[in-house]
């Protein structure tokens, strides 16, 4: 897999941002990637060096909505979550760092 693939995009919520002044970043990754290639994508996409990474599976949340047709229910996607920490040498990813 290529590091595009591999990375689908960031995750943008209240505690990745708490997690930028400590160069922690999250991404939203391939579900079949594992810990070492999410460290490889991330280190070529970025240029920057990573310590360690966590990987969670995040599952889909139940949704239902009532229409004129009746009531519908639905589920979002399932999906992996990267919690990326950068070493304390590294630089920080541009991206984040416009964000705060």
């Amino acid at each position: 897999m290529e590091a595009s693939e591999i990375i689908v995009r960031p995750l943008l919520t209240e505690k990745s941002y708490s997690g930028i002044q400590n160069k922690t970043y999250t991404f939203v990754v391939n579900k079949n990637a594992n810990k070492v290639q999410i460290a490889k994508a991330v280190e070529e996409m970025f240029k920057v060096e990573v310590a360690k990474v966590n990987t969670i599976l995040v599952k889909g949340h139940k949704k239902s909505q009532n229409t004129r047709q009746g009531r519908t229910v639905g589920k979002t996607s399932d999906y992996k979550k990267a919690i990326v920490t950068l070493t304390e040498k590294s630089k920080p990813i541009a991206f984040f760092e416009s964000l705060s």
